[in-house]
């Protein structure tokens, strides 16, 4: 047996002669608690906002993109590329080539992304179930089509098969400008809407038109340049692994960006958030840290008979700091396992019943209560940085006690 653990666990337990020291205990291991349950609740919540941002990723993001490292655009029939299309993993490629435009219609001007697909992009997106105005025509004949993000459409004043075409227009690349004619400077061309679509992400509905990658080639001067190629998997194909084997195969060249790298910015913008919550609660927790050290302190001069009488019976001053270095381990764990579990509940509760609403109704947010999803490595970390900081914060009043046992 563990005599200095059996002794702090009878100091932590059992009925103390001043009741003043069994409060303060208490408070202590609730201080921990409460900044443990504390920082469950507020990571699971940024780990539910993350979930609920990874399944509103539109259509357009696939699974898995290959773009360049360095610049904009990259030959997409390199050897390399060439062995990652043979990847049974992958079901098609839809290759992309992206650029700023400007569009007119009529008296109407507007800044645009322009986005040139091949045929597979239609496949890739499930367009169909996101067009509200028209179809998803690309080519009909000899005639380049486009079709439109609804925001852009509103405001060109444009709608599927309108008879007047819309004007595109391209700084020329590689080429001098002329001050005396600046209209030269501008590649031209111009095509029809087909359609409309609607993905309630203004980046999309208010910037996109997409077109023929033939036309946006041609604006552009570019041979076969694609600016992306997007990926969609097999059923059952791993996401993680397939990324894996295409960096394998394309070195550093090429980037291979999942669906939350597709969505660098806000990613990052989330992660920050929530490491810095972590950063500001862990804070907290170091002051509800100082109860500990003010418990341990007042018990251990509560306790000078008790250590006297384990001197004369041989104990050493190693032991007795040893029964006062557990007293205190076991006040902050005591407390963290509270803390996890009750911490644990909360969000089981907030899953089940959404007790934390978003707003004052239904339907005012994308979601209506609060997202919760808990991570074992998140639970795992908060107990690590609780069982640290008890740890240090142990340390002073048991080395005060070292101090003065030496001294006698």
């Amino acid at each position: 047996m563990n005599l200095p653990l059996h002794i702090a666990r009878r100091y932590l337990f059992a009925k103390k002669s001043h009741n003043a020291i069994n409060v303060i205990s208490f408070i202590s291991v609730c201080g921990i608690a409460v900044a443990t349950a504390a920082l469950v609740c507020a990571l699971s919540v940024f780990n539910g906002f993350t979930s609920v941002a990874a399944k509103m990723f539109s259509d357009f993001d696939p699974e898995l993109q290959i773009a360049p490292a360095q610049g904009k655009v990259f030959n997409p029939d390199s050897e390399a590329l060439k062995e990652v299309y043979a990847l049974e993993e992958i079901d098609f490629i839809s290759q992309s080539l992206e650029e700023n435009a400007l569009a007119m219609y009529g008296d109407r001007q507007e800044p645009i992304l322009l986005k040139g697909v091949s045929p597979q992009f239609e496949h890739l997106a499930n367009i169909d179930t996101l067009i509200i105005d028209g179809s998803f025509v690309l080519r009909e004949g000899d005639t380049d089509n486009g079709v439109i993000g609804a925001g852009l459409a509103m405001l060109l004043g444009v709608r599927a098969n309108f008879r007047e075409p819309v004007e595109l227009y391209v700084p020329k690349r590689n080429v001098r400008v002329n001050p005396a004619n600046p209209s030269s400077a501008f590649d031209r061309n111009h095509i029809f809407i087909s359609g409309v679509f609607a993905l309630n992400q203004a980046k999309y509905d208010d910037q996109m038109l997409i077109v023929p990658i033939e036309l946006a080639r041609e604006l552009l001067r570019y041979d076969s340049e694609v600016s992306s190629l997007d990926i969609k998997l097999k059923e059952g194909a791993s996401v993680g692994e397939t990324r894996e084997k295409i960096k394998a195969l394309l070195g550093e060249n090429l980037l291979v960006k999942d669906r939350f790298e597709q969505q660098e910015d806000m990613y990052r913008m989330v992660n920050i958030e929530k490491w810095v919550t972590f950063l500001i609660l862990a804070i907290i927790l170091i002051i509800a840290a100082f109860n500990v050290v003010g418990s341990l302190s007042m018990l251990i001069i509560e306790k000078n008979d008790d250590i006297a009488i384990l001197k004369n019976m041989g104990a050493s001053n190693h032991m007795i700091t040893r029964i006062f270095m557990f007293e205190g381990w076991l006040i902050n764990m005591v407390g963290a396992v509270a803390g996890l579990v009750f911490g644990l509940a909360i969000c089981l509760l907030q899953q089940h019943f959404g007790l934390l609403k978003l707003g004052s109704g239904q339907g005012e947010f994308v979601v209506d209560a609060y997202p919760v999803v808990v991570y074992a490595l998140d639970v795992l970390l908060i107990f690590i940085a609780v069982s640290v900081i008890g740890f240090f914060a142990v340390l002073y009043p048991v080395n005060n006690l070292r101090k003065r046992l030496l001294q006698h």
